[in-house]
């Protein structure tokens, strides 16, 4: 056995082979290690992510103060004081507007008014007045008047011009559109 170990020199070059390989293995091993490890942070920080914008981060109380002091500031800008903002309802209209083929055509509106310096038990006592100042304009609408993205917006100023009119000057901010459908 002792002379055929030494005439066997493949054995201790496979030995030191394996020796050989065993450094390299580690080498791939922290490569792996590393990756996954990478991969792992990655997968946290997106998680993190994702959660603190789904669920909302909480933010600075001085910015959370300034937001509704801003928020207070709207309301009384719009005539609402503390309680928030306060509309006066107008009750949807349907009226017959003026097609160039002569077939039926028809507006909804609905809109809401926000108050000036009038109060709104005065504007609801007015509104018969205000009804009275929008019949005459909508009923002279064609459906090309209703084209656009520009549209209610135009819309929207003339009825506010007729509002002030029927009312007078300051006595509504605003004139809120809620429906404008045309059949």
């Amino acid at each position: 056995m002792g002379i055929r170990a030494l005439s066997e020199p493949n054995v201790t070059t496979s030995e030191e082979g394996e020796e050989g390989a065993a450094p390299a293995a580690p080498k791939a091993g922290k490569k792996k290690l590393l990756i996954i490890v990478a991969a792992i942070v990655l997968l946290l920080l997106a998680g993190g992510g994702a959660a603190f914008f789904l669920l909302g981060g909480k933010s600075d109380p001085k910015a959370e103060a300034a937001k509704a002091e801003a928020a207070k500031a709207e309301a009384a800008k719009h005539g609402g004081g503390e309680e928030g903002v306060k509309f006066v309802d107008i009750p949807a209209m349907v009226v017959n507007i003026r097609s160039p083929d002569g077939a039926a055509r028809f507006l909804k509106v609905h809109v809401m008014l926000v108050p000036g310096t009038m109060k709104d038990d005065a504007i609801k006592a007015g509104l018969p007045l205000v009804l009275d100042a929008y019949q005459p304009f909508l009923r002279e609408l064609r459906p090309e008047d209703l084209a656009g993205s520009a549209a209610v917006f135009r819309v929207k100023e003339e009825l506010l011009v007729r509002t002030t009119g029927a009312l007078g000057e300051g006595s509504v901010k605003d004139v809120l559109i809620e429906d404008l459908v045309q059949q």
